[in-house]
């Protein structure tokens, strides 16, 4: 094209040369030249009102992808990172079924150690006539989650009870603690979830308290059932949830088929989320059972799953995809470890 030009250039330059020398003595060839310089014009703008839409169109096509671009660079994804439940540490001690998220007793992992404040996640089922003799606890924030049986709870600072299903019993072991946690049904084992989170503050009075969430409740909704103190302030109804000395909250849900709860993330910033499906037996089923979906990652029963890249301001939904309904837990909290 600079070929051209240059030629187009030369051409002009010997044409208006001629024409001045020429101009005096011959007015035809002046006029051939405005003709031809005429026709140029109109050559050159018709050539720029097709050239413009074009131009138009080309730059909507390319400048599309790059918003999108910008737009996932500036708001990133989640991640998810599904924990398979047969990936998890396990032992069958006769007396006691259980499994393990994190690195405990004799189960270790590096991978998994803890996630935010939490520490522990195990899903027990300890035999009828057995279970966790008196032992002693320090600092750590401890609760039990009744999936099925009974569950009788004795501590050091003179509780007794027994906690069946929907009932949540929260220890605050502070500057130590001492209790046992037994099964003293003849007949039917007892299934919980033991959870233990790392409080911001060390040397704290041991508490115990119990509350009761039913199914109805959990029922296609999420009913919180852990908060911190920070964000409860001085509620203390029946209803509410119980208070604990982390920033971490934890929401329950029996959610049917096909149906669909959406959790507000419960602060500003920097948020993980992990999400735990209950089972209903002691493996997960070859086919079917309960099941939730987040995001593209799908979970079974005995599933979990580590969120990451969360933001509050914002809202996580979980859609419940199996042939039954599915019992999960959703914990919401700080990025960093207590």
């Amino acid at each position: 094209m600079s070929d051209t030009t240059t030629s187009e250039q030369q051409s002009t330059a010997t044409a208006s040369s001629t024409s001045t020398t020429v101009s005096t003595t011959s007015p035809t060839s002046s006029f051939i030249n405005t003709k031809t310089l005429a026709t140029l014009v109109v050559v050159v703008a018709i050539t720029v009102a097709l050239f413009t839409p074009l131009r138009n169109t080309l730059s909507k096509t390319f400048v599309k992808p790059a918003i999108r671009t910008m737009s996932t660079t500036t708001s990133p994804a989640l991640k998810i990172t599904k924990r398979p439940w047969s990936a998890r540490g396990h032992a069958d001690h006769d007396w006691l079924y259980t499994y393990h998220t994190f690195s405990f007793a004799s189960y270790y992992d590096p991978r998994h150690e803890s996630f935010g404040p939490l520490r522990v996640i195990n899903e027990d089922r300890v035999k009828a006539g057995t279970g966790f003799g008196t032992h002693g606890h320090a600092e750590f924030l401890i609760f039990s989650y009744i999936v099925n049986g009974t569950l009788e709870h004795k501590d050091s600072l003179g509780n007794l009870e027994n906690l069946k299903r929907g009932e949540v019993q929260f220890t605050s072991a502070g500057t130590g603690i001492r209790h046992s946690e037994y099964n003293r049904n003849k007949d039917e084992e007892v299934h919980f979830l033991q959870i233990w989170a790392k409080p911001n503050k060390r040397g704290l009075t041991p508490h115990y308290e119990t509350k009761k969430f039913t199914d109805e409740q959990k029922a296609d909704k999420l009913v919180r059932i852990m908060e911190y103190t920070d964000r409860l302030g001085d509620r203390k109804d029946a209803t509410d949830p119980i208070g604990l000395q982390a920033d971490l909250s934890m929401d329950a849900s029996i959610l049917s088929p096909g149906k669909k709860v959406t959790h507000e993330i419960v602060a500003e910033g920097t948020r993980k989320i992990f999400l735990q499906v209950v089972m209903s037996k002691r493996a997960q089923p070859k086919e079917g059972g309960g099941k939730i979906k987040v995001g593209d990652v799908t979970l079974g029963e005995g599933d979990g799953a580590y969120i990451d890249n969360v933001s509050g301001p914002g809202k996580i939904e979980v859609e419940s995809v199996g042939d039954k309904a599915a019992e999960f837990l959703l914990f919401d909290m700080g990025p960093d470890d207590a």
